[in-house]
């Protein structure tokens, strides 16, 4: 057994300093359940009395394993703990855990609060003995404590000898602005546990203004911190706070942290990391990183032939763990990069098996790297990808084909006398040998107008034969425009993301001159592929 690390979650406070961001009671409850489901040891769930949200969660807050925490701040001057309103709404909200910042820097004392730093002490002290009293863990966040400490370090240290010596549980040393080094992380962690603060009663809360803060956290743990506060997916003000999404991986997979140290978090609940980054990124409605590590869709793609070659002998090769591990996949993204270990890999992804050699390849290969000079680019566009590489292997369906469309786009008055936007399209397809016309509008079940791709993808769901219905439960929810080159050679390059009611997400491209004209397509990709997956699934379960 390893010693103890314990993760402390601040999503739903810090993460909600994020610039754009505010949670509904219902998303923090969903949030805290998964946060709960993955292993952390504390979730702090906002601040009560400081906004209805808050105050609202913890009222319908989930039961949990994790010790729920009410976040505020140390008791104000002139007043006793027992008499602090503020200080009292924080402890309504009945959190067997209350965690309260309080300054640690002179000069925030002096000048922010001003007052003098003995009575900001005797603040703090009689905070935390009042948790204590009423039988509460008490946490300490030292704000601004690594910009304190290099000002006047013996008063940095009063304070949290003051909280200690109170009953804290927990002193969390705060890099507040963010600016601190992981160096220098790690030299006053180990000095703070020299002066008499035991390292097992130590957190570390880092800002991520220097892009640092997940190995600032990490310096810490290694100097003796042993609780370690942040966000899932880096949330909060300015630049973030640092990324649990990163640092637990870290602890679980990589030595010497892996080797030493045990957190709650078990290897199963570890490899659902990834669903449930993306799932705060989808409450969000943010479209997630990339190139995130561990957890972006792109975190294990190997576009170089090279690369892909060695990945297919040994991935670890191109690895640093299995993708697996966090709930994560590999991709090879085809490019004109690409070589054949890269081809075949994908197509045996894709359920495509072409042996060695097959003039397929070539084929297929001399394909894509035109098509990307043309201005396609498929290292996203994976659907896409395996279409062209049907239709050169000679294994793509025709299930319909367009003899036509129109899409036209008008603004005008309303009732109201206000402007507004209406596009219709107009789409003929030919479905077993019949011609279908469908007409549609773009707007959404408010009135909303939500633009000609929309109208074309109505339009051509609407009459599809007996292909309508499998496009019942799929829709489109990311359209991406890129403008490929300048001036009157203008090319537009459309990458549409689709989803699902099995959870599926797909992504297809098309290129044109015309933004319309380029929609369409990569629109026709994503209903193809679509069909293509469902309409063998049935066909399969016909046999």
């Amino acid at each position: 057994m390893g010693e103890r690390l314990y993760l402390y979650d601040t999503t739903l406070r810090d993460g909600q300093q994020t610039q754009g961001v505010q949670f509904s009671t219902a998303e923090k409850v969903r949030i805290a359940q998964a946060l709960d489901s993955l292993g952390v040891d504390y979730i702090e769930g906002g601040w009560p009395g400081a906004n209805p949200t808050d105050s609202a969660f913890f009222e319908v807050a989930p039961a949990t394993r994790a010790r729920l925490t009410a976040f505020g701040m140390t008791k104000r001057s002139g007043r006793s703990a027992e008499n602090d309103d503020v200080l009292a709404a924080v402890m309504n909200a009945g959190t067997g855990a209350v965690c309260l910042v309080g300054k640690a820097h002179d000069y925030h004392v002096t000048h922010a609060l001003g007052i003098d730093l003995g009575e900001n002490t005797g603040n703090i002290r009689a905070s935390m003995a009042h948790l204590v009293a009423q039988g509460r863990e008490a946490l300490f966040d030292a704000e601004h404590f690594f910009d304190g400490y290099r000002d006047n370090p013996a008063y940095a240290l009063e304070v949290c000898r003051a909280a200690l010596e109170a009953g804290a549980r927990w002193i969390v040393l705060c890099d507040t602005n963010g600016g601190a080094m992981p160096a220098d992380v790690a030299r006053v962690v180990g000095e703070v546990i020299a002066a008499g603060i035991p390292g097992d009663r130590l957190g570390i809360h880092c800002h991520n203004d220097t892009d640092q803060a997940v190995a600032c956290s990490l310096a810490a743990v290694m100097a003796g911190a042993r609780q370690i506060q942040g966000t899932l997916n880096g949330l909060g003000e300015r630049c973030g706070n640092a990324n649990l999404t990163s640092i637990i991986p870290t602890l679980l997979l990589k030595d010497p942290y892996a080797s030493r140290f045990e957190t709650g978090v078990s290897p199963e609940a570890l490899a659902d990391l990834t669903r449930i980054s993306r799932m705060l990124d989808d409450i969000l409605n943010r479209v997630p990183v990339k190139q995130a590590p561990y957890v972006g869709s792109s975190a294990f793609a190997h576009k170089a032939g090279l690369h892909a070659s060695a990945i297919l002998k040994d991935p670890s090769t191109y690895e640093h763990v299995d993708p697996a591990l966090v709930g994560n996949e590999r991709i090879i993204p085809m490019s004109n990069q690409a070589g054949q270990s890269n081809l075949r890999k994908r197509l045996t992804d894709a359920g495509l098996s072409v042996a060695p050699g097959d003039p397929a390849l070539g084929r297929i290969l001399e394909q894509i790297k035109l098509r990307e000079d043309e201005g396609y680019s498929y290292d996203t566009a994976q659907a896409s990808f395996e279409l062209l590489a049907r239709r050169e292997l000679g294994q793509m369906p025709e299930f319909f084909e367009v003899k036509r469309y129109k899409v036209t786009v008008e603004r005008r008055k309303n009732k109201y006398n206000r402007m507004v936007s209406l596009s219709e399209a107009v789409v003929v397809v030919k479905v077993d040998g019949e011609k279908l016309l469908s007409v549609s509008e773009s707007l959404d079940e408010s009135g909303s107008d939500r633009g000609p791709v929309n109208a074309l993808y109505k339009a051509l769901a609407k009459d599809l034969g007996r292909y309508s219905a499998i496009l019942s439960d799929m829709k489109l929810v990311d359209f991406k425009v890129r403008i490929t080159q300048g001036g009157t050679e203008a090319v537009t390059r459309v990458i549409i993301d689709s989803e699902d009611g099995k959870g599926r997400r797909w992504s297809t491209v098309g290129v044109s001159a015309n933004i319309v004209d380029a929609s369409f397509e990569a629109l026709l990709d994503a209903i193809q592929w679509k069909l293509l997956r469902d309409c063998a699934g049935r066909e399969a379960a016909a046999e």
